[in-house]
């Protein structure tokens, strides 16, 4: 299908153009509502290289699932949303298996009493990794710190954290996610330097 010049193509015309494979009507497609997704993703994510990577593999998706899509005039802008949703979905579901992974090497390796737990003699790694996430933590600062302890010493909720610090939710998650991402990446890099 071509698009048609002097006038802007009707949204069935665009559909129709997508579900047929024709990169015209993806570009249109693209120009008119990727803003749309862009801001949807980023007010679930808070992040803009976020937002920006969902609105890119929505369009991916949209292009490599076209034929799913029944062109009406209301099914495609419902249809991009859906997908964002599905890849927003995606990405919370990564941050939520990253974070998990992260807090399960914090939680074994530095114990509830932190520091103090002594390794089998023959885990150095395991030595080391407790040093290096203890003094992490001990080097993040306020209010980062005492989110960190919360969640994995007193293993309390973001609920629980929120009542206790009198912070917002979103600043305790926020705190939260970028105070596991410093530990992760501190530990790469030391054990990157040990192997």
């Amino acid at each position: 299908m071509r698009l048609r010049t002097g006038d802007e193509a009707t949204v069935i015309e665009l559909a129709a153009g997508l579900r047929d494979g024709d990169r015209d009507s993806l570009e249109e497609i693209y120009r008119r509502w990727s803003s749309l997704v862009h801001t949807v993703a980023l007010r679930q994510l808070g992040a803009h290289h976020e937002a920006e990577d969902v609105t890119q593999l929505v369009f991916i998706s949209a292009w490599r699932s076209r034929h799913t899509l029944t062109p009406t005039e209301h099914a495609l802008p419902a249809w991009l949303i859906g997908i964002t949703r599905h890849r927003i979905a995606d990405r919370l579901g990564e941050r939520a298996r990253e974070a998990h992974k992260v807090a399960s090497v914090a939680a074994r390796d530095l114990g509830p009493a932190g520091a103090d737990v002594v390794a089998p003699a023959d885990d150095s790694g395991a030595v080391v990794d407790r040093l290096v996430l203890a003094q992490t933590i001990e080097d993040l600062g306020d209010p980062r710190r005492t989110i960190l302890r919360l969640a994995f010493h007193e293993d309390l909720t973001h609920e629980q954290i929120v009542s206790r610090t009198g912070l917002p939710l979103g600043t305790v998650k926020s705190h939260l996610r970028r105070g596991l991402t410093q530990l992760r990446r501190t530990l790469e890099e030391v054990r990157h330097e040990f192997a």
